[in-house]
């Protein structure tokens, strides 16, 4: 009983601490922006106190911190690098708690359905944590299991990202941030929501099933509830110990990893927001590394086809220097109050983001970048530019597209992989017409029980 008394303590204290947000932490956080976040005073030693401020809510607001200093130059380099050393360390649930939290969403005779169960955890992240088991049949299973009390957790986390973005904006006129927010507060949400991602895991199963060399789980729905997610479990190794392997592995895994993104995005334009080291693994045959295992599916953004022509139609437009077609692409996408100027400082992005698949020819994704330098530099050039030319709106579905072009970028440059990215990009989009996407993207979501997007 005194075990049952001390975890539950432990959470409730947890959940305190987020009631607190706004008159402890977002307080904090409010003083030191006003006074010392953009360039006034001391900044690494301010850097480090934000994250501890940060730190002390724990949980979520993790989550939320590593999309902000994934975001290039967003913050001020030592702030994201401070917040990039931030990790989950809400306490694990033991055993005891486990059996309780089981108990609430199976039901009293939850280990009836397994043949067995570990009570400790394989993994842990920032909103669960995740544990083997066994079918009654055999079949080996990932169960992610929420932590108690995150929805309240994860509100107080984004009123304090509402904090930190208005003193942003006041700080920094030259970048609205107001749908950046938006949008990282609508994926967040989701990500509570693990019947919702279930069906983002059956949808990139359907996506996926000619590509071979990406493996997508099994979803086990008759053990899953809202707050807990049951998957096949994907026997794999971390990709960072393939880095030293031969030219020709690291390529192979560098074309999985390609294809498990952009064949996604231009089937059913659908794209996997979170493409860091502990979402995926390596699954190896006869000794040989083959593929890439798609662990997790909670940070997952559905487009509107359009979205993806304007993609589409920008990468054409660079590739052939049509400014008219370009021009289309930022409307399509959403930018506002296009101009030559504007056009030109959103053109320094673009051709870094599209930098490797213009050229046809086999390169490495950015020649003497290190991983975590990607996009900095670039993205440096056009922040600067922005502030003496004024304020720009970053449209919501661009964010995660954004994020997800860095981060595998990052990936390819850890694996130091040499490839023809141009002919890779081409055969994803060949043939391409929005009126197929459109079909096809309805199917799949129909088949997965997903709403189309608006």
């Amino acid at each position: 009983m005194a075990d049952h008394d001390n975890e539950a303590n432990r959470f409730s204290a947890r959940a305190s601490r987020y009631a607190r947000v706004g008159a402890n932490v977002g307080g904090v956080a409010a003083r030191m922006a006003g006074a010392k976040l953009f360039g006034k005073g001391e900044t690494p030693t301010n850097a480090a106190a934000l994250a501890q401020a940060l730190g002390g809510l724990k949980g979520p607001i993790m989550k939320v911190a590593q999309l902000l200093a994934t975001v290039p130059d967003l913050l001020p380099p030592e702030y994201a690098t401070e917040l990039q050393k931030l990790q989950a360390d809400a306490p694990p649930m033991g055993a005891a708690f486990v059996k309780r939290r089981m108990m609430a969403e199976l039901g009293p005779d939850w280990q009836k359905r397994f043949a067995s169960f570990d009570l400790k955890p394989a993994a842990a992240a920032s909103l669960g944590q995740v544990h083997r088991a066994t079918g009654l049949d055999g079949t080996p299973f990932a169960c992610k299991l929420q932590y108690p009390d995150m929805q309240s957790a994860v509100e107080a986390d984004l009123k304090q990202l509402e904090i930190a973005f208005a003193l942003h904006r006041r700080l920094s006129s030259w970048l609205d941030t107001r749908e950046i927010a938006k949008e990282i507060g609508a994926r967040v949400r989701e990500e509570l929501d693990y019947e919702r991602e279930a069906k983002h895991a059956a949808l990139y199963g359907a996506v996926l099933q000619d590509i071979a060399e990406v493996r997508v789980p099994a979803i086990h729905t008759d053990l899953s509830t809202k707050r807990l997610l049951t998957l096949g479990w994907l026997e794999g190794d971390r990709i960072l110990s393939f880095s030293d392997q031969p030219l020709e592995i690291r390529n192979r895994l560098a074309r999985a990893m390609f294809k498990a993104w952009w064949h996604p995005f231009s089937r059913a334009a659908v794209i996997h927001g979170d493409p860091h080291l502990g979402n995926y693994t390596v699954f190896s045959e006869d000794g040989e590394a083959r593929g890439i295992n798609l662990l997790d599916y909670g940070c997952v953004r559905i487009f509107h086809p359009r979205f993806v022509g304007g993609v589409v139609d920008l990468y054409r437009g660079l590739l052939e220097n049509d400014h008219a077609r370009i021009v289309h692409a930022y409307e399509v996408w959403g930018f506002k109050n296009l101009n030559k100027e504007l056009i030109e400082i959103l053109n320094i992005w673009a051709r870094f983001i599209y930098g490797p698949i213009l050229e046809d020819r086999t390169r490495t994704v950015a020649d003497g970048v290190k991983p975590g330098e990607y996009g900095r530099r670039q993205a440096f050039e056009v922040h600067q530019a922005l502030k003496q030319r004024g304020p720009v709106t970053v449209p919501q579905e661009f964010v995660f597209m954004d994020r997800a072009a860095v981060g595998l970028g990052a990936v390819f440059l850890h694996l130091r992989s040499e490839l023809n990215y141009h002919r890779l990009f081409e055969a994803e989009i060949e043939r391409f017409s929005l009126e197929t996407l459109t079909e096809r993207q309805g199917a799949a979501l129909a088949a997965a029980g997903l709403p189309s997007p608006e």
